[in-house]
């Protein structure tokens, strides 16, 4: 099934950037909105799969449109993207319903990613905001279960959670990249993820980091 999407992006270049990444992976770009006011109207006329929204727009900002369109169009899933990594933004548009966030200064994969798991109905944290999500909505250790990883492996999750690359990992922790790249297979084995971002949410949901 293909995706459609709706991109709410204020700024002309970054709009038309998003349109070709995405369009590029398959993913149909319905509708496109420069504002927080035109961009529910644009939401109620193609009632995408996924709205791609900038936090600071202009008329609403992407926080308040996000909880509308929670709220009249339930089975449209919501990505956060924007410059801001601040805690407070991140925060406000998770309490807000949204299903992803991505800052603009990751890769176009990632941004692909983060539409195709909330087309899903999955949760995607951009893994240089992850520490944020981790802080806050970790459950604490009474509700936490039994976690299946081992010491080694939960302090590469950690990482991975922080946005860590594996060469990173391995040089941090003293250990070889091929020894780093075996203990990431075992955790996305244990954990049955996909990839490494989606190791590090399910983790973050259980309580194992």
């Amino acid at each position: 099934m293909t995706i459609r999407a709706v991109i709410v992006e204020d700024h002309a270049l970054t709009r038309t950037g998003l349109h070709t990444a995405l369009s590029a992976a398959g993913i149909h770009v319905v509708g496109e909105a420069a504002d927080g006011i035109t961009a529910l109207d644009t939401m109620h006329e193609h009632e995408p799969d996924v709205a791609v929204v900038d936090i600071g727009l202009p008329g609403r900002d992407g926080i308040e449109l996000t909880q509308l369109i929670r709220k009249q169009l339930p089975d449209t899933h919501v990505v956060i993207v924007t410059m801001i990594d601040l805690e407070q933004e991140v925060v406000a548009a998770l309490a807000a319903g949204a299903d992803a966030y991505c800052v603009k200064t990751a890769p176009p994969e990632r941004m692909i990613e983060a539409v195709r798991i909330a087309a899903e109905g999955g949760a995607y944290f951009d893994p240089a905001i992850a520490h944020v999500v981790l802080r806050r909505f970790a459950p604490n250790a009474a509700e936490a279960t039994a976690s299946p990883l081992t010491p080694r492996e939960s302090a590469i999750l950690e990482r991975i959670a922080a946005g860590v690359s594996n060469a990173e990992i391995a040089k941090d922790l003293g250990i070889g990249l091929g020894t780093v790249k075996g203990h990431v297979r075992s955790i996305l084995e244990k954990l049955s993820a996909a990839d490494r971002t989606q190791a590090a949410v399910v983790a973050l949901r259980r309580g194992y980091i």
